[in-house]
């Protein structure tokens, strides 16, 4: 693990909490504005040590590591890999862009909405950045809290039953979650996620945990069926609401998959993939037909959300390594195109104060630009070759085909679909029949400012992604691998720590501590391999994983 001597992820945790505190003693609206966005702009700066990270290893990086609880075993853990480096940059990107879209919108409460952005912002980034269960858990809920307030309280007319019902659904999840972190402290006794990675649990175990934490990533993601909060919560919530739930809070459904069910329960992933694959193109359809009977703008792409989410579960579940690529990507780009997407919903409501496509059509005649950012983000969310969208459903579809002919498919059609909604939307607000835009503004320099930066990263991350590819590169390939060899491991008495292989410090001939694999093929058949060196026993080991064989593994003797 890799460590740089400041402290970057805790100045980007606790800033925006040291902010929140000093906000409550500010006074007039415009000042709170004034302070949350500079807040916002350090936050920026503060992050950019993050562009340093190295790309050639999948170690975690920028760790800080402190006793916090010795008798519980229990510390402040935190770090970064790949996985979670691209999504802590986008959360603060989004930061200033939030508080920008929401200056004229919120106009009750102010300090208060100010005080749950910022601490949505702390919540998010500790979630991506802890290497402790409890630590993570912490901020698992701590986010839920301002999410909850930003609907409840700035939300639109139906905001109470929208918030109640977002706020049952993802506690349920979490008391599941906490129910899996419970089970694997009283198994291994730490709460330390790199060391639960490097654990062997045995297949009953990892069942009930996976089935634990996979249905509270569930929620989060949303996988249909759980998916009926979502909808209500992004139609009722203000746009900086809607912004971050789209491209932070669903993602955290699909860094759980990868974080934690592949590297601590890879048997029980393996187990359950047919189900999570059956359930992702469930998502993708489903959510694509009720996308396209929808008349509210905010809706349709509250539901192309949930189709697009089956898309990430789909290449994560598929098992490939050009899918899973494909899907932390595509976690990234869905996060910047959808937040545009609800951006570019919320600037029209302010002018003609409706949602409603049919009062929203023929806008090129009056706001040109608006309907020329709005044809970016709709074509970006197609994934139109030349945009962001068009790289990640590419190597999803590619890791999809590589597993099984029919899934492509069904993905295709997934992707037609996601073409007619699209397309109906984008022809009907822009060249429709025009019903409203006499005499309007087309963009301010307000608005300009926090579109310019995500309609320049549509383009950038469509014709050159390689950077973005290089941050994810190491720490896909080493989950990857990682999975391969533990996904067909059974251990009769768990849990036991992956086998070292160290040189053996005893006298005698024996110079290296030996192991014994055994190996059952799909005939039945019983095969030992005895092995002392590293390397031959890793070989060994890997061409009988690839030959799909079961495994037991025991020191010998």
């Amino acid at each position: 693990m890799l460590n740089t001597g400041f402290p970057v992820l805790s100045a980007l945790i606790l800033f925006p909490l040291v902010a929140a505190v000093v906000l409550l003693f500010l006074r007039g609206e415009q000042t709170v504005r004034v302070f949350t966005l500079v807040v916002s702009l350090i936050e920026c700066v503060l992050v950019l040590p993050l562009l340093g990270f190295d790309t050639t290893t999948a170690q975690f990086q920028f760790v800080e590591k402190f006793t916090w609880i010795e008798a519980w075993n229990i510390n402040y853990y935190l770090g970064i890999d790949g996985i979670s480096v691209l999504m802590i940059l986008l959360t603060v990107l989004l930061f200033p862009i939030c508080v920008l879209c929401s200056w004229q919108y919120i106009g009750k409460r102010v300090k208060e909405f100010h005080f749950c952005l910022l601490l949505m912002t702390t919540a998010c980034i500790g979630i991506f950045s802890a290497l402790d269960f409890i630590l993570f858990y912490i901020f698992w809920e701590a986010m839920l809290i301002p999410m909850y307030l930003l609907i409840a309280v700035w939300g639109g007319p139906k905001r109470r039953y929208a918030s109640l019902k977002f706020f049952i659904y993802t506690l349920t999840g979490s008391t599941l979650f906490l129910a899996a972190i419970v089970a694997f402290f009283i198994n291994t006794g730490t709460f330390s996620i790199p060391e639960l990675m490097d654990h062997r649990y045995t297949f009953q175990f990892q069942i009930w945990t996976f089935l634990a934490m996979a249905l509270a990533f569930a929620i989060k993601v949303p996988m249909f069926p759980f998916h009926t909060w979502l909808p209500a919560a992004h139609v009722e919530a203000p746009t900086a609401g809607s912004v971050l739930l789209a491209s932070i809070l669903l993602k955290m459904g699909t860094y759980g998959f990868l974080r934690f069910c592949l590297p601590i329960t890879p048997a029980a992933s393996d187990f359950f993939a047919p189900v999570m694959i059956t359930l992702g193109i469930i998502s993708v359809i489903y959510g694509s037909f009720v996308a396209l009977g929808q008349s509210d703008m905010k809706k349709l792409i509250a539901y192309s959300s949930v189709a697009h989410m089956g898309f990430v579960t789909l290449g994560i579940f598929v098992f490939v390594s050009r899918g899973v690529e494909g899907a932390v990507m595509h976690m990234v780009n869905h996060g910047i195109i959808t937040g545009a997407m609800f951006l570019m919903v919320g600037l029209i409501y302010e002018r003609s104060h409706s949602r409603e496509i049919s009062e929203n059509s023929g806008l090129s005649r009056h706001v040109p630009v608006y309907t020329s950012f709005l044809l970016l983000f709709t074509l970006a969310a197609f994934g139109f070759p030349g945009t962001n969208g068009f790289f990640s459903k590419l190597l999803v579809l590619l890791g999809v085909f590589e597993f099984s002919y029919w899934l492509g498919v069904m993905f295709i059609f997934g992707l037609i679909l996601g073409l007619a909604y699209l397309i109906r939307l984008l022809l009907n607000v822009g060249w429709g029949t025009p019903s409203k835009g006499e005499g309007w503004k087309d963009m301010n320099v307000r608005e300009w400012v926090y579109l310019v930066p995500l309609g320049l990263l549509v383009i950038y991350l469509g014709v050159a992604p390689g950077r973005a590819m290089n941050f994810i590169g190491p720490s896909i390939e080493n989950l990857m691998n990682n999975f391969e060899v533990e996904r067909h491991m059974v251990i009769e008495t768990g849990p036991q720590p992956a086998p070292i292989i160290e040189p053996d410090s005893r006298p005698g001939p024996l110079l290296s501590t030996e192991f014994i694999f055994q190996f059952e093929d799909q005939a039945g058949q019983m095969t030992f391999l005895t092995g002392s060196d590293p390397a031959e026993v890793q070989s060994n080991l890997c061409l009988m994983q690839n030959n799909q064989n079961r495994v037991k593994i025991r020191p010998a003797g």
